[in-house]
Parts: C-alpha cells; sequence; structure tokens
C-alpha cells in the first residue's frame, strides 16, 4: 500500500475512533488484536495488510473501498 494512501486511512480511522470516543484498547478488542498490532496499524510507516484494514472498518462500523484508477 502506498504511503499515501495509508497514511489517509489512519487518518479517517483516528477521525471516527474521535467521533466514536473509542479508545485504542476498545478498538483492538472489537477487531479482535492486541494493542500494539492497533498501534502498527495505526503507525503510517509500517506496512499493514488488507485484512486488517477491512477488521478496522468493521469495526467502526464502516466499509473500506478499495478500486482500480
Amino acid at each position: 500500500m502506498p504511503l499515501c494512501a495509508k497514511y489517509v486511512f489512519v487518518m479517517q480511522l483516528e477521525d471516527e475512533m474521535k467521533k466514536q470516543n473509542l479508545t485504542k484498547e476498545e478498538l483492538a478488542k472489537r477487531m479482535g488484536t492486541s494493542r500494539s498490532s492497533l498501534n502498527r496499524l495505526l503507525d503510517p510507516q509500517q506496512p499493514s495488510n488488507l485484512k486488517s484494514l477491512v477488521n478496522a472498518a468493521v469495526a467502526i462500523g464502516r466499509h473500506l473501498r478499495v478500486s482500480l484508477i
């Protein structure tokens, strides 16, 4: 995933977490993962797989859209 796309995803995820008053602990619990794994997901410099991105989106009640341009 290009760095800029991951950065945008992280910013949107963090914004939604604030809107829902979700802590990292609660989001990690919803995702069925550890807080350290969530911290890696929230770091735009760290690579993430599509499954993790989808799990995060589902955990906050959103959908992830991927498209070819």
